[in-house]
């Protein structure tokens, strides 16, 4: 493979197609599907890698045309998602040592959002933990190092830990249910709610569905087992699905989306130097759990938060500082050009927490003035993926 890496080593620029490896917790992982697009792999295509998983990041597209498209139709996504799972009598007790979220309580067939953290209230890891059975929780990773944190508290307890090599696939859009309806052999899983996990059959392959994704649109995500026929199954997708509006694209319109619905990217938006509180997340800590790692520490922590929305009067770049009254205060983690707000959107990371709400800033050498503001830029009740609502797109 002749390839280009990017200094932070997140970004590989192809020039051919890639093999397809197998997975395990030490190695890359390239897309079992990447054969089936790979001629709209040119040569400024952009992989990204991401929880030791590679996949499009960009490629020959509109952007903006695909950002439509997502927002109006459904869209399908090769995400580089990595699935574990945690089996056996303690595997509940292990995830409730390990997430200030309670997960005793969850019922099978529910998805949680979660995130683990260190002894130091610093954020781990985050993801969507689902329920698939009492004894039974599957984990889809973000980005980032957690194996081996893992591994170092598992003796205690009764659980086993499995990569399940699954591949994640991502249909996100507005007419995603009718092609969720579709694509399954025996018809849509009924009741399929918001949050919810179900086992469908599509094309004769048996996968899990669940109704989670990274736009904030409605959507679902699947997982495609390894010894999947990945080529019958991406035929059925993208002919069966095509059929009811659904169309493949890279992630950078999904980017573009997420930004404007306030989630974050652990590792560029939220670090280890970051509590939830400070990365906004309070809302996920349960602090009347006791026993999970990180308590005492975020019991005593700042609760205001240091990253929010910012809306730049300007064109903004990811890492430009911010400046109020002359003094640098902190930095942009990541930007967008919102087609449907029709201005720059970013995340400001701020040096220190405060009340940073609100404020006039400049952004960058050149002062490109902006505006604090509170995130998601816009439908904080979640309204849109709920499908109780849609923005007038």
């Amino acid at each position: 493979m002749n390839d280009d890496t990017s200094a932070d080593g997140t970004t590989v620029r192809l020039r051919r197609s890639l093999p397809v490896r197998a997975g395990s917790f030490d190695r890359l992982r390239a897309s079992p599907f990447v054969t089936f697009y790979e001629d709209r792999i040119g040569p400024d295509a952009e992989f990204t890698v991401y929880s030791g998983h590679m996949s499009p990041g960009y490629l020959d597209e509109d952007v903006e045309a695909e950002y439509w498209h997502l927002r109006r139709q459904a869209t399908l996504f090769d995400v580089p998602e990595h699935a574990i799972e945690f089996v056996g009598p303690d595997a509940a007790r292990f995830l409730d040592r390990l997430m200030p979220r309670r997960v005793a309580p969850m019922k099978v067939g529910r998805c949680r959002y979660g995130f683990m953290c260190y002894p130091d209230g610093g954020i781990l890891m985050d993801g969507i933990l689902v329920r698939l059975a009492e004894d039974r929780f599957r984990y889809v990773l973000a980005d980032g190092e957690i194996f081996g944190w893992l591994k170092a508290h598992q003796p205690d307890f009764d659980v086993e830990i499995v990569d399940t090599e699954d591949w994640v696939l991502q249909v996100q859009g507005p007419r995603s249910l009718d092609v969720l309806a579709a694509l399954c052999d025996g018809g849509a899983p009924d009741p399929f709610p918001y949050f919810g996990a179900a086992r469908v059959m599509m094309a004769g392959e048996p996968l899990l569905a669940t109704r989670t994704g990274w736009t904030s649109e409605v959507g679902f995500e699947l997982y495609v087992p390894e010894n999947a026929d990945h080529g019958a199954l991406w035929e059925h997708l993208t002919g069966v699905g095509g059929r009811h509006g659904l169309r493949f694209a890279a992630m950078a319109c999904m980017n573009i989306r997420r930004i404007e619905a306030g989630i974050l990217n652990n590792g560029t938006d939220m670090s280890p130097a970051m509590t939830p509180f400070a990365a906004g997340l309070g809302r996920f800590v349960d602090l009347d759990k006791e026993g999970f790692i990180g308590r005492d520490a975020l019991l005593a922590a700042d609760r205001r938060p240091r990253l929010v929305g910012l809306k730049a009067h300007g064109r903004v770049e990811a890492g430009m500082a911010l400046t109020l009254d002359g003094e640098t205060v902190g930095r942009l983690t990541v930007t967008a050009l919102s087609p449907y707000l029709g201005h720059y959107v970013a995340y400001a990371l701020f040096e220190e927490a405060g009340d940073w709400i609100g404020r006039q800033v400049s952004c960058g050498d050149n002062g490109v003035p902006g505006e604090t503001l509170d995130l998601p830029f816009y439908d904080p009740e979640k309204l849109i993926p709920r499908g109780k609502a849609n923005a007038k797109v």
